[in-house]
């Protein structure tokens, strides 16, 4: 078991009721990355399913929960024969911190009938860049988990050089050898910086709602992570981020909602 497994464990205490504990190595500045607050609802959610994959999760983020011991609740609302569907929310001091709508499948290594090759080719590892380490006082403890080498354009924020436009792309893998997994997806579709920072924007940009599709099983290696934004407007802004793995195959994409940064 790898430390990013342990850290997302979910213990079942009755039917519908897991025990959790967030850890502190995944906040992002004080909040959890929401990325990891997924894969631990989602431990849950397949343990509490009849089928093996997450194959669909939109999850509202209701409050900010904090590193410590939590419950997440699973509420199974209906099974067939190829999919499942239930509710599950996250509970920490008796409050709901987020509500989730979770639908479980079993992929097979299926040939696609039409697959879409990547829109942008990103440089190799060798010409991507890393960000700085954060200062230990920071709390930025996500970065210290996993591995990002960006397409250096997209960080030029650092020197304040920003492109103007939405957008982030990096190769991903965890820091802990690991080959990627449903749970590490569910990490990778929010662990870039927000699209946001590229287009002249700073801050903490906390996520209101996220969509994300499991849409192949990864094969072993580096991923690709491909982000983008269309609309950044009053205050509000979206993100979109395309997973492909080390074969080039689209394995994940997902959607969110979020905040421009304040401060």
């Amino acid at each position: 078991m790898t430390k990013f497994d342990e850290a997302t464990q979910a213990i079942k205490v009755d039917e519908g009721t897991y025990d959790v504990c967030l850890d502190p190595g995944y906040a992002i500045g004080g909040p959890l990355n929401g990325g990891y607050l997924m894969a631990v609802i989602l431990r849950a959610a397949v343990d509490a399913s009849p089928f093996e994959h997450p194959v669909s999760t939109t999850a509202q983020f209701l409050k900010a929960p904090v590193a410590g011991p939590a419950q997440v609740r699973i509420e199974p609302l209906k099974a067939g024969r190829t999919a499942a569907f239930a509710r599950a929310t996250l509970v920490q001091e008796g409050v709901a911190q987020i509500e989730g709508l979770i639908t479980t499948a079993t992929l097979k290594e299926a040939e696609p009938l039409y697959a879409e090759k990547s829109a942008y080719n990103m440089p190799s590892i060798d010409d991507c860049a890393k960000l700085p380490d954060p200062k230990p006082e920071s709390g930025m403890n996500l970065n210290a988990q996993m591995e990002l080498l960006f397409d250096p354009p997209t960080i030029g924020w650092l020197k304040g050089e920003p492109t103007g436009r939405p957008e982030s792309r990096a190769h991903f893998r965890m820091a802990e050898p690991q080959d990627p997994d449903p749970y590490v997806l569910a990490l990778a579709v929010d662990a870039l910086p927000p699209v946001v920072f590229s287009a002249g924007q700073r801050g903490w940009a906390p996520t209101v709602d996220l969509t994300w599709h499991l849409r192949a099983l990864p094969a072993p290696g580096w991923l690709t992570l491909l982000g983008s934004g269309r609309l950044i407007s009053d205050g509000w802004f979206d993100e979109e981020v395309e997973v492909r793995d080390s074969a080039g195959r689209l394995v994940a994409q997902s959607r969110q909602l979020a905040r421009v940064g304040r401060g």
